[in-house]
């Protein structure tokens, strides 16, 4: 006797709800936020007009994203909470989608096992709790796949094209290389073709697939075009080499075993199975990124965040196989099989979630520099920023800044429209920084800290050294900040 088949309605919730339980834990990441997650903080607070106005000079990848945030920060204020729970509520979709795609591609035991896998990669727990744009593209990803297989299934009508050309879009404007999902749809679509679908059905599958994904790059080909004029942004990403692709060769080894694993049953009249789908999910994005790496450097996993749901499908499947061939010689056994397996892989995984958790989890944490002013500044203190983009702490903790100088700046962030404001001439810093008796100094810990690569940070830190003297040095969670008397 083989385990009945969980409902529906639970194969989708359960992963959910674990999913949404996962990204609870420890949400406040004991109070920090990071440089990146500060980049977010600090536009979400301008006004829409001095959003607008930033981003004709910088991060308009972001615009649509920052603007969500901004409305949601007018509503509930900012928090850490506020910050990072649309990124949490996001991946629980996208759990649920992953689940509701093994559920009809592979029966669901293989839909619960890859809708829990989701919020257990290490990598996807990372950006669970980061208040920037991936796990909504993520959500975006796994509801346009949805879409997809409903209209290969020959169940959607016009309007399920219609919000498939729209999901797409919206996930290109959140992130534009999130477009790669159209050369893995296509795939998907061919691979369809296998089965017992006619080359008529095919062939008018693929030209309406071609309007609707046709319909989204339109939408977000400007955005495309106009973010080239901003590429100075992602300069600082290293050149593709081999070794950065080994954490993608065991994603796809990964992969490939659950799609083999599949393989194992028979697949559907209309060619459609986990590995039709979740294979060209996995392989396709980080192959286009691999790609566009060559002609500019853009390797980053954040970018292709979205393709772990094809590995989280691919790993249901495999725990449906799994399940499956327990039952028929342990009947009772299949019900335990997947509880089983969850628990030893979150107990493998315990280490990592901890240390996702936790603030020595990112580069620095900008609210600890910010207590660090707080209890060193005096009446009268000046305070400077090395570089400038450490300003970001001001920016997210204005009154732990109330009564400083900001002795380099010549035009705020907002009045600039750029995200860390415009600093003065160096001579001109240079003479306001001897006007004053103390200065607080705010740069990155050395493990992260680079050389000065401006003439303003090479004269700030020449009269430090020249004319000051340190009175108190703290570093704290990858920030430094560190108090200057004047010499006598």
């Amino acid at each position: 006797m083989r385990p009945s088949s969980p409902r529906p309605l639970l194969v989708r919730s359960i992963p959910a709800l674990w999913t949404l339980a996962l990204g609870l834990w420890g949400l406040s990441r004991q109070d920090s936020v990071w440089r990146d997650e500060a980049a977010t903080w600090q536009v979400a607070r301008r006004s829409t007009a001095e959003i607008t106005q930033m981003l004709g000079n910088v991060d308009v990848v972001h615009g649509l994203y920052y603007l969500l945030m901004h409305g949601l920060f007018e509503l509930f204020g900012p928090g850490t909470t506020v910050l990072r729970l649309p990124s949490v509520a996001a991946t629980a979709v996208a759990a649920a989608c992953v689940a509701a795609l093994g559920h009809r591609l592979a029966g669901p035991w293989a839909g619960l096992g890859g809708g829990l896998a989701l919020g257990l990669l290490p990598t996807v727990q990372f950006y669970l709790q980061e208040g920037r744009p991936y796990a909504l593209v993520a959500a975006g990803a796994g509801v346009s796949t949805l879409l997809l297989v409903t209209l290969l299934e020959g169940r959607g009508r016009a309007v399920h094209w219609v919000a498939y050309g729209g999901t797409v879009a919206v996930s290109g404007l959140l992130n534009w290389l999130s477009l790669l999902i159209l050369p893995a749809h296509l795939l998907t679509l061919l691979l369809s073709g296998r089965g017992g679908r006619g080359c008529h059905d095919l062939a008018g599958l693929g030209k309406r697939w071609a309007v609707a994904a046709g319909a989204a790059v339109a939408c977000v080909l400007p955005l495309v075009l106009f973010s080239r004029s901003q590429s100075a942004q992602v300069s600082w990403i290293p050149p593709l080499t081999w070794h950065m692709l080994i954490g993608p060769a065991v994603l796809l080894a990964v992969g490939g075993a659950g799609a083999l694993m599949d393989r194992r049953f028979p697949h559907r009249p209309d060619g459609l199975s986990a590995a039709a789908v979740g294979l060209p999910l996995l392989v396709v994005p980080h192959l286009g990124l691999a790609g566009l790496s060559l002609i500019q450097p853009l390797f980053l996993d954040r970018y292709v965040l979205f393709s772990l749901l094809g590995l989280a499908l691919l790993i249901g499947a495999a725990i449906g196989v799994a399940v499956r061939t327990v039952s028929r010689r342990l009947p009772r056994a299949g019900w335990w099989l997947l509880p089983a397996i969850v628990a030893v892989a979150a107990v493998a995984l315990l280490p990592q979630a901890l240390a996702k958790r936790s603030p020595a989890s990112r580069v620095d944490d900008v609210l600890a520099a910010a207590d660090d002013v707080r209890r060193l500044k005096r009446p009268g203190d000046a305070v400077l920023f090395f570089p400038s983009a450490r300003r970001d702490t001001r920016l997210v903790s204005p009154d732990a800044f109330s009564g400083l100088e900001d002795i380099a700046l010549a035009r705020t962030p907002e009045r600039s429209g750029t995200l860390k404001g415009v600093e003065a001439e160096p001579a001109r810093i240079r003479a306001a920084m001897l006007t004053h008796r103390r200065i607080l100094l705010v740069t990155d810990a050395p493990a992260v800290s680079r050389p000065p690569a401006t003439e303003r940070d090479r004269m700030k830190r020449s009269v430090l050294r020249n004319h000051f003297r340190i009175v108190t040095d703290g570093q704290t969670r990858g920030r430094r900040v560190t108090l200057y008397e004047r010499r006598v």
